[in-house]
């Protein structure tokens, strides 16, 4: 197959795999309905959290990471092409920001990303995951962890890319558009951060006033 057919297939599934809204599944499955009608209107962990609990919130997360995980995998092993899996990757965050399936109203991007980082370099995954709960447990703010977090991973796979520890610039080209797009899906949070406005860790889930 033509490299180029491959690599645009690959964002394809990607993408579809990064739709599926777990958020919006787990839940109508907890009784909850609409995750996205309750504190910031997202459907990813941290508003899981908010809204649902514990239990239900690492479904939400596991099923996240997983698509993410599985859009890489699949690409690797379906196509001899390193621009397919840095593309199918990306894609994946993609689908999970804008998902066609749920109205293109998604989560933030942040743990398909960590699933994506996991399946294209498991060191870079797990330098992530360490550097991210410090600023966790310091801070006490989700968004600040998850911007850091990727802006890390970035930085490590440059680095690595960099002194050949990794094979080709794509997954490096893979970063970019992942870091890209969960920083500016957190605008609105960044501006609260500095604001000193933020919600911390399990505040702010109640329901969204209706719009007008």
């Amino acid at each position: 197959m033509n490299p180029f057919v491959e690599t645009a297939f690959a964002g394809v599934l990607g993408y579809l795999f990064g739709g599926i809204p777990f958020g919006l599944i787990v839940g109508r499955l907890s009784g909850v309905g609409d995750v996205r009608q309750f504190g910031s209107g997202k459907t990813g962990f941290t508003n899981s959290l908010r809204t649902m609990g514990v239990k239900w919130a690492l479904l939400v997360v596991a099923g996240d990471v997983g698509k993410g995980i599985l859009a890489v995998l699949l690409a690797r092993v379906l196509f001899d092409e390193p621009a397919a899996v840095a593309l199918a990757g990306a894609a994946a965050v993609v689908g999970h920001i804008y998902p066609a399936l749920a109205g293109f109203r998604g989560g933030r991007g942040v743990a398909t990303a960590f699933g994506a980082f996991l399946a294209v370099s498991p060191l870079v995954a797990l330098i992530v995951l360490a550097a991210s709960l410090v600023v966790l447990a310091v801070f006490r703010y989700a968004s600040l962890m998850s911007v850091t977090g990727v802006f890390v991973g970035f930085v490590v796979l440059g680095v690595m890319w960099a002194i050949d520890s990794i094979d080709g610039m794509y997954f490096l080209l893979f970063a970019i558009p992942v870091m890209s797009l969960v920083e500016l899906s957190h605008l609105g949070n960044i501006r609260r951060l500095i604001a000193g406005t933020e919600p911390k860790l399990g505040q702010g889930g109640d329901r969204r006033a209706a719009s007008v």
